[in-house]
């Protein structure tokens, strides 16, 4: 199956015009499109079948519980089918089964290990604070997004373990938020803000063929091998990102948006 996969793009001050990439079979969208989320109508008649997570600016100024449901809804006005903890299987035209899981897989603060968890969640903190979403009344902060994250986590190694009711050919995960530290931005290196871009879901990429993120303002396609002594499903498994990114931080850059991704 070939992939268009876009994320980051975040058309509520960006020019950018999406466009459908000739030869593509699916359209991922990995999130941060629209905090306001009237772009997500120019993904309506799209010609191939669209996949989306939600990016946690999808949230901004809105409380969790309400929105989640909210932006499904309003994705399936455009056919646009949005996947949080959820997994879908399509047929590509080889005849090929693939299953895709997505999630936002919120960050749980652990990227740079246990130890260093506690600056990780204070570093945390003012991207939340950026956020200002809620649930349930209170503050999203940082430690309610370790929460989140945590059962993001456990739904995703659940469901990656699980057998799909039908075999399947390949199996692709679909994230905001990073799996590895391999996806952390070069730019900034390894400091404690990384554990709010990345998580270390390193243990989980044996058992996908390819795993889709967005969230870093970089690009990256990169195949983390994998040995027989870990159990292992795969030889490897590719991780892509396709973050468009800020035009006034010269992010975009390079970037093409017609890149196509084969699984």
């Amino acid at each position: 199956m070939r992939i268009q996969l876009l994320s980051d793009l975040h058309l509520e001050s960006e020019i950018f015009e999406p466009q459908p990439q000739a030869g593509a079979e699916l359209l991922v969208l990995a999130g941060d499109i629209d905090t306001t989320w009237r772009a997500y109508e120019r993904f309506a008649g799209w010609p191939v079948p669209v996949l989306a997570v939600a990016g946690n600016h999808e949230f901004d100024g809105r409380d969790l519980d309400e929105a989640g449901p909210a932006l499904r809804q309003h994705c399936e006005r455009f056919g646009i089918h949005l996947l949080e903890r959820e997994s879908r299987v399509l047929t590509d035209d080889r005849g090929r089964r693939v299953r895709f899981l997505g999630t936002v897989r919120w960050c749980d603060f652990d990227a740079l290990g246990p130890a260093r968890r506690a600056r990780a969640l204070r570093a945390g903190a003012y991207f939340q604070r950026v956020m200002g979403a809620r649930r349930g009344g209170m503050s999203f902060d940082a430690a309610a997004v370790r929460s989140e994250a945590l059962l993001c986590g456990e739904w995703l190694a659940a469901a990656l373990a699980a057998p799909s009711d039908a075999p399947c050919d390949a199996t692709v995960v679909i994230t905001h938020f990073a799996p590895s530290l391999r996806s952390a931005d070069p730019r900034y290196g390894a400091s404690p803000s990384t554990a709010s871009f990345c998580n270390a879901d390193d243990a989980l990429l044996p058992l996908a063929d390819l795993w889709l993120h967005g969230h870093l303002h970089c690009r990256h396609d990169y195949r983390v091998e994998h040995s027989a002594a870990t159990g292992a499903t795969r030889y490897s498994t590719r991780v892509v990102s396709q973050a468009r990114g800020l035009a006034g931080k010269e992010e975009p850059a390079g970037y093409d948006a017609g890149k196509l991704i084969e699984v």
